[in-house]
């Protein structure tokens, strides 16, 4: 009998590919979070649409895994600029709390055309390089796992190059600190909030192109992933790009170890203790700060 510990390396990969797609997540919820400060809980929806497409593209229109990819994140940004330009630009409302329950109808909309569209069967996608397991050390890791970790470090690293060196970039930030002054010095506002919405649209068909060949994807699955994404993001601190990474990855370890050392009934549930417990005891999350207002 292979005794817990010597299943440790397996149980930190996989946490640690899971964390890498909840990040990405997360990561989206802190885009459009810090250029609008609206949560927007349609976030899982563009995970589910981004790998429903490409698994149209590629196996129903005979396109390329590849070219099937970059059609399915290229509409799925589209989606992300609509969701902005139409629904949240057009309320006559600008309360917060009701562009957010727009996102929630966004989010119905968008599971409900989803079904129609593909039918409640779960799809899949072929992992990249098959299933024949590499083994390093005790976990057996399948190609596609590398490439996960391979595709969300790179995008990771060039999100932070994004943000800290291009114009574009520093113009988010500002937005993110202070959208009033960011409006007075000439930065367009309200077409960085859309494009916030493109990018973290996708962002979240990345991921969900990544994790399906690993765990299938419907309709409704986007909602879980969204869920998780946000715990991700309230665990390392909501609106914090190093935070969502750090959330996303500390759940993702925290995910597998306790299915993997207790019970994968528990599973799915360990992410929302996560989040109440970060609710009670630190709500800035592990490296949130609190955010003062000028009066």
């Amino acid at each position: 009998m292979i005794s817990e510990l010597a299943l440790l390396p397996q149980y930190i990969v996989s946490g640690i590919t899971s964390g890498s797609i909840y990040a990405l997540i997360a990561l989206g919820f802190s885009l459009i979070y810090n250029a609008s400060r609206i949560v927007n809980f349609a976030q899982g929806e563009f995970v589910m649409l981004g790998a429903l497409i490409a698994i149209s593209f590629s196996q129903e229109q005979g396109l390329p895994l590849w070219a099937g990819a970059i059609a399915s994140i290229g509409l799925v940004t589209t989606v992300g600029f609509l969701l902005e330009y139409g629904p949240l630009r057009k309320a006559k409302s600008k309360n917060h709390l009701i562009l957010v329950m727009l996102t929630v109808g966004a989010s119905i909309f968008m599971q409900g055309t989803s079904m129609l569209i593909w039918g409640k069967d779960a799809k899949t996608l072929p992992p990249i390089g098959g299933y024949e397991p590499i083994r390093i050390l005790n976990a057996s890791i399948i190609p596609q796992t590398l490439f996960i970790l391979g595709v969300a470090g790179t995008l990771l690293l060039l999100l932070s190059f994004f943000f800290h060196h291009t114009r574009l970039g520093k113009a988010i930030r500002a937005i993110a600190e202070y959208p009033e002054g960011a409006a007075l010095i000439g930065i367009p506002v309200r077409n960085l909030v859309m494009f916030s919405f493109g990018l973290s649209g996708a962002l979240g068909a990345v991921a969900g192109i990544l994790v399906t060949p690993l765990t299938t994807m419907s309709y409704q699955c986007g909602l879980m992933l969204g869920l998780k994404g946000f715990a991700a993001a309230v665990l390392g601190g909501f609106g914090s790009f190093p935070g969502a990474v750090l959330g996303g990855l500390t759940l993702g370890l925290m995910e597998s170890l306790g299915a993997g050392l207790i019970s994968s009934t528990y599973k799915d549930a360990i992410a929302f203790v996560v989040l109440l417990g970060i609710l009670f005891c630190k709500p800035t999350g592990i490296i949130g700060e609190a955010r003062t207002h000028r009066v």
